[in-house]
């Protein structure tokens, strides 16, 4: 499900018109704090970026600060292509970008109930396999390996994948599929998708959507070998030596 036209002027109304909003309220203050700074943000991706796991928006609370640092440089910059985002960011400066990616990584908040709820078992017997074991007879990594074995991500650069709406992950899988959507080379992502179908982008998306997040929802702090493929913008710490 694609994001609205409502939604999208809601958020642009409120980073355009926040200082209108304040000067017609005579005595009125706003503080100036990162929080309030990013208000537009909580628009489109909930309160404190928690987001819902329904429809598109992906939740931002909680994610590495790297990891979202790269998404505001992508957008920024155009490897990944959403108007309103674009419009947010273009002229914003690397340390401003890495300062909203820092605040939102820093918020440690509840999540809700896992999405899916009723699944064909199949469906999600396949999505766990390609999660958990990837293909090897065909080079195709697991998720696991490199977004973690808990799948909550890897600080600094790599994001959970837990969480999330199904509509979201398939809709970010189709992208790198298609070439729409595009990261720091080399593209690890772009190279996972091109092997997936559809069928079991399908599979992923919807088993993923099934998974309790656990308790420590934090990203791991490395993984225990290096990565099965090269990824640009994931750094040497991600990886445990």
């Amino acid at each position: 499900m694609s994001p609205t036209i409502p939604n999208l002027l809601l958020a642009a109304t409120m980073l355009a018109g926040a200082s209108a909003a304040v000067a017609q309220s005579p005595g009125s203050t706003v503080p100036d704090t990162i929080a309030e700074r990013v208000r537009a943000c909580t628009a489109c991706h909930g309160k404190e970026g928690r987001a819902t796991n329904e429809g598109y928006f992906p939740r931002i609370a909680g994610k590495p600060a790297g990891y979202l640092y790269q998404q505001l440089l992508n957008f920024r910059e155009g490897r990944r292509h959403y108007g309103l985002m674009t419009y947010l960011v273009e002229h914003l400066s690397d340390e401003y970008l890495m300062e909203m990616a820092q605040y939102f990584a820093s918020l440690d908040l509840p999540y809700p109930p896992p999405q899916t709820t009723a699944a064909l078992p199949a469906v999600l017997e396949r999505g766990q396999a390609l999660v958990r074991q990837g293909d090897p007879a065909r080079q195709l990594p697991a998720c696991a390996q490199c977004h973690g074995e808990a799948l909550t991500g890897v600080a600094p650069s790599i994001p959970g994948l837990l969480g999330l709406p199904r509509d979201y992950i398939n809709g970010q899988l189709g992208a790198w599929k298609t070439g729409q959507r595009r990261a720091a080379a080399p593209d690890c992502m772009a190279q996972v998708a091109a092997a997936l179908t559809p069928d079991e982008i399908a599979a992923v998306s919807t088993w993923l959507s099934a998974q309790p997040v656990p308790a420590d929802s934090r990203p791991a702090a490395g993984l225990p070998g290096p990565l099965p493929v090269p990824c640009g913008g994931v750094t040497d710490q991600e990886v445990a030596q």
